[in-house]
């Protein structure tokens, strides 16, 4: 299985201490050069910096062979590498947030999960307790529909 990952749902992950479910459910993940240097970048909290800087053995930062698709211009450093690696490597999975670039992925014929559909599926697997997670997610800048997250919510929930 080859896992190609975004910034964001790294960042988050590291925020709610669920980084370490990457691992479990996909054994190694690797990320282009564009998304170090976000998860960089400083801006980015503290906690997700010191965790890139003393990166896990899980985690293999990946240079890209071939400058991207112009085509994906719209979209930030690190989607667009993202994207170009998974296609690159011919990924199994690419896990993204960011709509413009889930969208062109998933146009691509990539498949893509985000930090919610990972959860959901640690959730499933046993790994983790969703409702605390959401929790959790909830106390970060993180956004979902309150539609969506109640319906995760039934679905993975605590009655699981």
């Amino acid at each position: 299985m080859i896992v190609i990952a975004d910034t964001t749902p790294l960042n988050y992950l590291v925020l709610i201490e669920e980084v370490g479910i990457l691992p479990q459910l996909y054994g190694r993940v690797l990320i282009p050069l564009a998304v170090c240097e976000e998860l960089r970048k400083p801006e980015t909290p503290g906690a997700v910096r010191g965790w890139v800087a003393q990166p896990p053995a899980w985690l293999e930062i990946r240079p890209v062979k071939q400058n991207p698709d112009p085509a994906l211009q719209e979209l930030g450093a690190g989607e667009r590498e993202a994207i170009a690696l998974a296609e690159e490597l011919r990924a199994t999975r690419l896990v993204m947030d960011d709509r413009a670039g889930r969208r062109i992925a998933t146009q691509r014929h990539l498949t893509v999960i985000g930090t919610l559909g990972v959860l959901a599926e640690a959730a499933e697997r046993g790994l983790i307790d969703f409702s605390n997670a959401i929790t959790r997610l909830k106390q970060t800048s993180f956004y979902v529909s309150p539609e969506v997250l109640n319906m995760l919510l039934e679905r993975y929930g605590k009655d699981h």
